[in-house]
Order: C-alpha cells, then sequence, then structure tokens
C-alpha cells in the first residue's frame, strides 16, 4: 500500500486572491489544510523609519499610502498623536468634516472588501456594482483634496481647507452628447454636500441590491457560512479588532466606547454577529456601510446650518491664509519655516487610536522634543488578523483559504509597514 504524505504548496504572492503580496506555505492532505505559514515581508517599504527621518507635517502622506484602501483613517490616527502631544483640539467644524470623511472612507473600504471578497469566491457582478458607488466617493476626495486616493487631507489642527461650494462636472464629448452629459451632471450642480446628500439618499438601496444578490444565495452560504470561526473567547485573546472581532459577537468599537473628534454627539450602531464566521462577518460589513450613511447624513445636516473655521488659528503648526502669505514678511516667514522645518513637539509618548474600517488602527509616538518623531510605531489592524491565518484555515479545504483571506479584509501596505 502506498503512503499518503502531505505535500507543500505556495499560495501566493502574485495570486489574485492574495490581496497584496502574501505569500502562503499551505501544508496539505489531499485538499484539506494541515498549516499555513503567511510569509510577509516582500513589500516593505520601512514607512516607521522614513516617518524617524522626516519633520512631522511631511509624513501625514505615508499614512494614507499604509492600508490604500482607508487612506483618511489612517491620516486621522496620526493627526490625533500629534495633536494629543501638542494639546491642541482643531475647531468643532473641522471634527465634523473628519468624521464626515472617515465614514466615506468606511464605505470606501467595505466596497472594495465586497467587491473582491465577491469576486474572490465567484460573483462577479458584485464587484462591477460596488466599484461604481466607489467613483462617487473618490469625486468627493478629490473635490476636497485634489487627489483621489492619497488625499493629505487631514492636518494636524484640522483639515486642508473647508468643503468646496462646486463639484467637478462631466464635459460632453463623441461618447456622450450634451443631453446625456446634463443627466450625468444632474447630482453635481450644487456643493460637496448636496452631493454627498443625494449619494446618502441612493446608497441604502445599492446596498440592498447587494444583498439580493449574495445574503440569500446557496453558493455564497455554502463558501461562507462556517468557515474561518473564531470564537468571542478566542477573537479577544488573538487581539482582534473591528469587523473581525464584532463579527464573533463582541460588541467593541472605539468610536462608542473611547469617543473621539464628535462620535459621542451621533446616533448610530454597532452590528455584531453570532457564530464568528465568514458569514457572519460579512453581514456585520454590510450593516456598517448602513451606519455610516446613516452618521454622514447627521454631518451634512450639522456642517450645513454651522460655518466657522476648519483650522486653529496657530502659525506655528497651520499655514497663514494664502493672502497673508504673499503680502506680509511675517506670514513669508511663518509659510517659509512650516514647510521646511515643520515644528517641534514636546518631549514625551502619547497613543493614538482610530476605528479605521478594517479595526484599530494606532498610532504610537515618542518624542525628544525634536521635529521628528524619535520612535513611531504603527499598530495595523490587518497583520494582528494575519497572525490568525494559520488557526482559522486548519481543517478546511485549499478554496476556503481564500474565503478566510478576503473575510481578514487584509491590505499588504499596513502589514509589511
Amino acid at each position: 500500500m502506498t503512503e499518503v504524505r502531505n505535500y507543500t504548496v505556495n499560495f501566493g504572492p502574485q495570486h489574485p486572491a492574495a490581496h497584496g503580496v502574501l505569500r502562503l506555505i499551505l501544508e496539505l492532505n489531499g485538499e484539506v489544510i494541515e498549516k499555513a505559514d503567511p510569509h510577509i515581508g516582500l513589500l516593505h517599504r520601512g514607512t516607521e523609519k522614513l516617518a524617524e527621518s522626516k519633520p512631522y507635517n511631511q509624513s501625514i502622506g505615508y499614512m494614507d499610502r499604509l492600508d490604500y484602501i482607508s487612506m483618511m483613517a489612517n491620516e486621522h490616527g496620526y493627526v490625533l498623536a500629534i495633536e494629543k502631544l501638542l494639546g491642541i483640539t482643531p475647531p468643532i467644524r473641522a471634527q465634523y468634516i473628519r468624521v464626515l470623511f472617515d465614514e466615506i472612507t468606511r464605505i470606501l473600504n467595505h466596497l472594495f472588501w465586497l467587491g473582491a471578497h465577491a469576486l474572490d469566491l465567484g460573483a462577479m457582478t458584485v464587484f462591477l456594482y460596488a466599484f461604481r458607488e466607489r467613483e462617487d466617493l473618490l469625486d468627493c476626495y478629490e473635490a476636497v483634496s485634489g487627489a483621489r486616493m492619497h488625499a493629505t487631507y487631514y492636518r494636524p489642527g484640522g483639515v486642508y481647507r473647508d468643503l468646496p461650494e462646486t463639484m467637478p462636472q462631466y464635459k460632453s464629448s463623441r461618447w456622450h452628447d450634451e443631453k446625456d452629459t446634463a443627466k450625468r451632471n444632474a447630482n453635481r450642480m450644487g456643493s460637496l454636500l448636496d452631493f454627498i446628500e443625494d449619494f446618502t439618499n441612493r446608497f441604502p438601496q445599492y446596498v440592498a441590491d447587494y444583498e439580493t444578490l449574495l445574503t440569500d444565495n446557496r453558493i455564497w452560504k455554502q463558501r461562507t457560512v462556517g468557515i474561518g470561526v473564531v470564537s468571542k473567547e478566542r477573537a479577544l485573546q488573538l487581539g482582534f479588532t473591528g469587523p473581525m472581532l464584532r463579527g464573533s459577537g463582541v460588541a467593541w468599537d472605539l468610536r462608542k466606547k473611547q469617543p473621539y473628534e464628535v462620535y459621542g454627539e451621533l446616533e448610530f450602531d454597532i452590528p455584531i454577529g453570532k457564530t464568528g464566521d465568514t458569514y457572519d462577518r460579512y453581514l456585520v460589513r454590510m450593516e456598517e456601510m448602513r451606519q455610516s450613511n446613516r452618521i454622514i447624513k447627521q454631518c451634512v445636516d450639522w456642517l450645513r446650518k454651522n460655518s466657522g473655521p476648519v483650522m486653529v488659528e496657530n502659525y506655528k503648526i497651520a499655514p497663514p491664509k494664502r493672502e497673508a502669505m504673499k503680502g506680509e514678511m511675517e506670514g513669508l516667514i511663518h509659510h517659509f519655516k512650516l514647510f521646511t522645518e515643520g515644528y517641534c513637539l514636546p518631549e514625551g509618548e502619547v497613543y493614538a487610536a482610530v476605528e479605521a474600517p478594517k479595526g484599530e488602527f494606532g498610532i504610537y509616538l515618542i518624542s525628544d522634543g525634536a521635529n521628528k518623531p524619535y520612535r513611531l510605531k504603527i499598530r495595523p489592524p490587518a497583520f494582528v488578523h494575519l497572525s490568525a491565518l494559520d488557526e482559522m484555515s486548519r481543517g478546511h479545504m485549499l478554496a476556503d483559504v481564500v474565503a478566510i483571506i478576503g473575510t481578514q479584509d487584509i491590505v499588504f501596505g499596513e502589514v509589511d509597514r
């Protein structure tokens, strides 16, 4: 009788379902996973060391490039750490704008996760639908920052600028005549807030459409129910945060438990799962999109009724207005010093965390009084979740590894940093 031996295969780093440059070494008994060994470091970009060599205000753009699906949420954690050490509080309007864009970012992230996860498991239509909605939200990014992805919009002391009064509009071309273009521009005739409000009115139906395609789909349930089960106790032991933890039934959300900015003033619910499997985590993220839509509506209402500054009036931290910089010597000096040398933070250490779309994104910062960090440590959620991949995969089939990687919502920019 021939001896049956386990065999080892590489999964990735070029696999389309690896969600980045993940290399998995899988030990298989037939098609059943005996062991999964994740190898990282193939992307490593040294973000923490780069940030330690640059003034504080020049590292905001690096944060966008960590989890490049949750851009402004990463900026938020970094900016909060600097503000905590400086002891400054941004104006209330800036706080509402930050929360507005945090939740836009959460929807952007979950749409990308939904499209990629569904595509990994064989459902192509959802991917196309999700990216249709992402286009609108990326237009909001572009309207405030000029960039569709890496915005560098949050700054210590507030945000780069107030919300614009006009939206970019489509122009007619040989593919779209004037009538067609007018139809495409129908919701772009007002301000950015008008455009966002229009999106929030349409979005609940879109989420319902996604659920129609997936939630009761028997193939989807066969691929997700009972896959990658993590109990409530084990999720806590493994250090899970975000939808991975809430999917296991733990109602932990920094926006509720340790409110920052204006989250304490807003109404929303924390969805939680029951069994902690891939299907539960799917349902949690779907409901999170609805709750984010609810938060965005409240922010839009407040921002319509209340005007005010969006940046602190401290020229050691925030640049002076353009007119002052062009017309006054003091303004020019402030501008020049700020963008060449930056500013010095008082000595000390600080940890600031935000509820990013994937979980707790934290920044641990040590300052020695210079204009750049003595030490910067990033606590990314996906790195922690990836460490549980072996445990979640054992005993499952090879095809289920794809579902488990998808449900963890990994992005390698923040895993490899």
